[in-house]
């Protein structure tokens, strides 16, 4: 079918920081787009076309955004699975990703099981019910992390455990089912973003080095600096990994990288993802807008380098929520080849992701990239919430 401008209108579950930046990539190819979420005025408010205020799992919410739009898809895993599969039906309005899985990736366990049947590496796993049976997983792999099965996000809902004494208050931490993974002795984590079209066309960008600290990503550098061999192997499994994965969009595959060179897959986000930021001043298509594309079943968007990419999140430098000011911002904007992208939330919070910042240089080999990093690093620091 020939496509014409304006338009559809895109509905996206969610309205934060990745569905601000879905309506901002939709806009130049003459989509509208209406979010649903629960927070009044929320983010992605100021750049879509209208926001519908309702939970994520809301009915009638979910009624109304489906009356409305020509496609669904959702920014954030809260989504319900089954609400969105018979909000689209009843509407006759495609659901992508698929909520089949959307409600296999919301459980960490489901979805290791489910790669781990597919022969995708992974490390190893195990379902965690007491507090006496994680201490024996403990003992068995000398250390895991412990992860929520549902919910946790940004280092929330994981917690390493690396002696069995730790075992009861670790699982009190969790506060519900777990999984149990071993520590994985990483070179480094790697982070691939996949992109799945129309017609079971796949694409990938370029291979992301992630780097995290209390297990939220601080920063991101772009290409990886680990060698050709390992590159091809992410890209493999990434590949793999679309091939599993049902449904049109933008997947965030997060890896490991072991120390004698093999990938396994750590999580994978059914949805844009932090760790593609960068693909918005680095790639010829960012993922946001190829989301928007294969979502929508247009043709996919090129995924090719445009230049070595840093990016930096900031964080919520406070010790108590407050409003959101952020200083300091002319020392990004004065810095030729740095971007500042601002989230919109009203309120900084302690390690909250309130924006990021990205370096781009086109010659920056990887030496290059460890001084665009520090670069990063050090605009990135002198940025704050804190009254002066």
């Amino acid at each position: 079918m020939p496509i014409t401008l304006p338009g559809p209108t895109l509905g996206v579950v969610g309205g934060g920081q990745l569905g601000r930046m879905l309506a901002e990539a939709a806009a130049p190819l003459g989509v509208e787009v209406i979010v649903m979420d629960p927070t009044p005025d929320c983010p992605a408010a100021p750049v879509a076309r209208d926001q519908i205020v309702a939970d994520f799992d809301d009915p009638d919410g979910l009624d109304e955004l489906s009356a409305r739009v020509d496609a669904l898809t959702f920014e954030i895993e809260l989504a319900d699975p089954d609400r969105l599969a018979a909000a689209g039906a009843d509407h006759d309005v495609p659901v992508h990703p698929d909520p089949g899985t959307l409600e296999t990736i919301q459980d960490k366990l489901v979805q290791k099981e489910a790669l781990a049947d597919a022969g995708i590496p992974v490390p190893e796993f195990v379902a965690i019910a007491t507090a006496d049976g994680l201490e024996r997983v403990v003992e068995e792999f000398g250390g895991v992390m412990l992860k929520a099965r549902e919910g946790g996000y940004d280092g929330r809902g994981n917690v390493p455990v690396t002696e069995p004494a730790e075992a009861a208050s670790a699982l009190s931490a969790i506060g519900g089912h777990a999984m149990a993974e071993e520590l994985v002795p990483f070179e480094r984590e790697l982070a691939i973003m996949g992109v799945k079209g129309a017609d079971g066309e796949t694409r990938t960008y370029p291979v992301t080095e992630t780097l995290h600290r209390e297990e939220i990503l601080r920063e991101s550098v772009t290409p990886a600096r680990t060698d050709g061999d390992v590159v091809g192997r992410a890209e493999a499994v990434a590949e793999d990994v679309l091939d599993w994965l049902d449904g049109r969009g933008v997947y965030g595959i997060e890896t490991f990288e072991t120390p004698d060179g093999e990938v396994l897959v750590n999580e994978i986000a059914p949805r844009p993802h932090n760790s593609g930021h960068w693909t918005i001043e680095g790639a010829r298509a960012s993922q946001f807008e190829n989301h928007v594309r294969a979502v929508l079943g247009w043709p996919l968007g090129s995924t090719d380098l445009v230049s070595p990419t840093v990016t930096a999140n900031v964080l919520g430098d406070v010790d108590e929520s407050r409003p959101a000011t952020l200083r300091h911002v002319e020392s990004v904007l004065a810095t030729p080849d740095a971007n500042v992208h601002w989230y919109g939330k009203a309120e900084a919070r302690p390690l909250r992701k309130m924006g990021h910042l990205t370096l781009t240089h086109m010659d920056a080999d990887s030496s290059g990239r460890e001084s665009l990093l520090s670069r990063a690093r050090e605009l990135r620091d002198g940025l704050t919430f804190r009254d002066e």
